[in-house]
């Protein structure tokens, strides 16, 4: 079945059937791969994208569900001044390190810092509480989404 959808902005169709996930298409179908699978599970946040501007695990959302909306992906988010400030964040406070979580997590403190500022550490936490990550221990994370949202720093 030809399904069209919104993908980064532009009118996009394509062969699938209604149950397949979305991170499956997203990956294969439009090679773009900063979209991870992680658990399968809706529980790392390594698939996070929006999803008519709210984030959701792509991994559990069928295609069926995406007929007609606007899905933005890790690379559509690049483009935007946003992403530039958290990407910034991330390098200057050591938040990135294998780089296998970090899709999910700069979409999540996209969300965070969007709506509020100056976000409390307990704020953040919770915040990320839905990616994982092996690496980095979370506290660099954290401090660059306090430096995102204003705490910690005179940048943010």
């Amino acid at each position: 079945m030809k399904i069209r959808f919104v993908l980064n902005g532009e009118n996009v169709s394509v062969e699938s059937s209604m149950t397949r996930r979305l991170l499956d298409v997203i990956r294969s179908d439009f090679d773009l791969t900063g979209t991870k699978e992680g658990c399968s599970e809706g529980e790392c946040g390594a698939c996070l994208v929006y999803l008519d501007k709210e984030l959701v695990n792509a991994c559990l959302i069928p295609m069926g569900n995406v007929v007609g909306r606007e899905v933005l992906t890790i690379e559509g988010l690049s483009n935007s001044e946003e992403y530039k400030r958290v990407e910034k964040a991330f390098i200057d406070e050591g938040g990135v390190q294998c780089g296998y979580c970090t899709p999910g997590f700069v979409m999540s403190t996209n969300e965070l810092i969007k709506n509020k500022k100056d976000l409390s550490e307990d704020e953040i936490k919770e915040g990320l509480s839905g990616n994982l990550c092996r690496c980095t221990g979370y506290q660099s994370i954290v401090e660059a989404v306090k430096k995102l949202s204003g705490e910690g720093s005179n940048n943010g």
